[in-house]
């Protein structure tokens, strides 16, 4: 699941767009409302012509109130850039985009609104033109641009034809299994108690999960959920989530908090960065600058030290430590804003490099400046997890030769990683010796091993009456080599997610039920074997009274036995009758089929067919020429 984020200059459309496009207004506080301006977070969600739905942030635009539009920015998937068309690039448009750009979102696009206004295609035209000069060194450069008019509803279709398609070319965020749902809003709600939302950065979180809201510290179990409005029993990564939860009152959470599982994360006062400060900067920041940090939806104040530099001018670069006022939760990667305090003013941002650093760094150490830059690469660990992200299921050798480390590091790293269930081997074997050892990182396991789940739960619905989906219908399904699907199935085997037979695959609790009417079937035929047990229906006869995918089901059971392509025989009766033919055939060594047709009161059809197959099995052996 995906969202999406506004960002713009107040008064050019954006709540307007978002409630043409939604059917609903997110200005949800009468203040807003009444001053037609956005203040707070608003939200609300549509679905793409491909049947993706998607959440949507609004976003203040004015001014005072770009603090809380830090607070629901981050965790988006792509933005909507509104400018009007009356208007064109003004001021908190430059700011908005200069931390989208900060922020490195994924994706985007340029809206064009109240073009019912200006409407000439001139004036549209310079003013598109303009617009690509002030996003031609941002994450928007190549981001188409929309002309819409939420008024008049033109160019709506359009912009959302466009969106489906930005997103569906942008890969889904990788599930690291570890749940992250940072706090933008926290209310009560009569009857159900405390509830927060927020937009899932990592992870699921579940109906019933004992949960932890950090730096608080405080537990609480999860009461219900709920996206877009709807139930769920389970919220997915990248979903905008509202959360019930139990055992925490709603005056003991602040907006900035995380939710999280227990003991998977550690709040931290102090982090080391990259930064980049603005080429717009009013002026150069220096070290023991107090300033503002924004990360996820938190902010505090924080103490800057520069590391390696005195002061930092307009549009550089350095590696910096922060002291923060007041925990948070944030990890490596996470990207940040820096904003001066008085007067306001967005200086910068960047990424997260150590969210738990020892201790305070000595400023010009040199070996603490290039340890940064190493971290900047990842630990061994991060490099050689990022390297089997990236190539997806592959041999050790593959991926230690991508993540570029030294053998000892690559090897040292391989070892802690599978050792904490992040990677994954799918054959046996000793990772020291087998270089060529198919390994995955978790997140694609989890979601291939859930594709297979599913797809198999979906096969057992709509077959029910047989053992399993065949081995290379799965395989076909899943477009998976001969090597890498055999060992995914073996895995999957191993840890009883899944049963394999000699050519089905089937989920581990699956069994064959006969319904009410197929109960009937299975009755009334059984009925003419035990009348005639050694003169049976023909298979045929068979398939035509109880159904072919009945009487397959049978057969799968072991109840029913074909002996040759039209008989078959009850398998207690089959039992019975090669038990007397192996019999007779220790009392005198030999049988005709005459003997075997009268010792079993049957005609030569059955028997012949029974003697066949039992040589075919190596119970019989055939001498001479079959009798006329």
């Amino acid at each position: 699941m995906r969202v999406i984020g506004t960002a713009g200059h107040v008064d050019h459309g954006k709540s307007t767009l978002i409630a043409a496009l939604t059917g609903t207004h997110p200005d949800r506080l009468k203040e807003e409302q009444a001053r037609e301006m956005t203040i707070e977070l608003g939200f609300g969600w549509l679905t793409l012509p491909n049947g993706e739905e998607v959440g949507i942030v609004d976003v203040p635009g004015h001014r005072d109130f770009i603090e809380n539009m830090l607070s629901g920015i981050g965790g988006i998937d792509a933005a909507l850039l509104v400018i009007a068309a009356d208007e064109g690039v003004m001021p908190q448009t430059k700011e908005h985009l200069a931390i989208l750009d900060l922020l490195q979102i994924p994706a985007g696009l340029i809206v064009l609104t109240k073009t019912d206004i200006a409407s000439d295609a001139t004036w549209l035209d310079l003013l598109e033109a303009d617009i690509r000069g002030a996003v031609s060194d941002t994450v928007l450069r190549d981001a188409p641009i929309v002309r819409v008019s939420a008024k008049t509803k033109t160019g709506l279709e359009t912009l959302i034809t466009t969106l489906s398609k930005i997103l569906e070319e942008k890969p889904a965020r990788l599930d690291l299994n570890r749940p992250r749902l940072p706090i933008d809003r926290v209310f009560s709600m009569s009857g159900f108690g405390t509830v927060v939302t927020g937009t899932l950065s990592d992870g699921h979180l579940s109906v019933g999960d004992e949960v932890e809201i950090l730096p608080a510290g405080l537990k609480g179990r999860i009461r219900g959920l709920q996206t877009h409005k709807k139930k769920e029993e389970t919220a997915v990564l990248g979903s905008r989530t509202a959360v019930n939860i139990s055992g925490v009152d709603t005056e003991s959470i602040k907006r900035g908090e995380v939710i999280v599982h227990p003991n998977q994360y550690q709040a931290t006062r102090r982090v080391d960065a990259s930064f980049r400060l603005l080429k717009d900067a009013s002026a150069a920041i220096k070290h023991g600058d107090e300033v503002k940090f924004f990360v996820g939806a938190s902010e505090t104040i924080a103490t800057l030290r520069l590391l390696g530099v005195e002061e930092l001018n307009a549009g550089e670069e350095a590696w910096i430590q922060l002291e923060l006022r007041d925990p948070v939760v944030t990890v490596r990667g996470d990207r940040y804003i820096l904003r001066r305090p008085s007067p306001s003013e967005t200086l910068g941002g960047g990424s997260i490099i150590d969210h738990q650093p020892k201790g305070r760094h000595k400023r010009f150490d040199e070996s603490v400046l290039k340890s940064l830059e190493s971290l900047m690469q990842g630990t061994p660990e991060e490099v050689l997890f990022e390297a089997a992200l990236a190539l997806n299921i592959a041999g050790i050798k593959d991926v230690t030769a991508k993540s570029r480390l030294e053998a000892s590091n690559a090897q040292d790293a391989l070892n802690a990683l599978l050792q904490n269930g992040q990677l994954v081997a799918l054959e046996a074997g000793e990772a020291k010796t087998s270089s060529d050892m198919l390994i995955v990182a978790l997140p694609h396991w989890n979601t291939l091993s859930e594709k297979i789940s599913a797809t198999l739960e979906s096969y057992h619905r709509q077959f029910p009456l047989r053992r399993g989906i065949p081995r290379e219908e799965l395989k076909s399904k899943l477009k998976l080599a001969a090597r890498v699907f055999n060992s995914v199935i073996h895995k999957l085997a191993a840890d009883h997610a899944i049963t394999e037979y000699s050519i089905w695959l089937a989920k581990t609790n699956h069994e064959i039920k006969f319904n009410g009417a197929d109960q009937l079937k299975v009755k009334e035929l059984m009925r003419r074997f035990e009348k005639n047990p050694y003169a049976t229906p023909s298979v045929k006869e068979c398939q035509s009274e109880a159904g072919e995918e009945v009487l397959n089901a049978l057969i799968e059971l072991g109840e029913l036995i074909t002996v040759s392509q039209d008989v078959i025989f009850r398998k207690k009766d089959y039992d019975e009758m090669t038990g007397r033919i192996r019999a007779e055939l220790k009392k005198n060594g030999l049988i005709t089929l005459g003997e075997t047709r009268d010792m079993l009161n049957t005609t030569r059809k059955y028997v012949q067919a029974l003697l066949e197959h039992l040589d075919s099995i190596g119970v019989t052996q055939r001498e001479g020429m079959p009798e006329n």
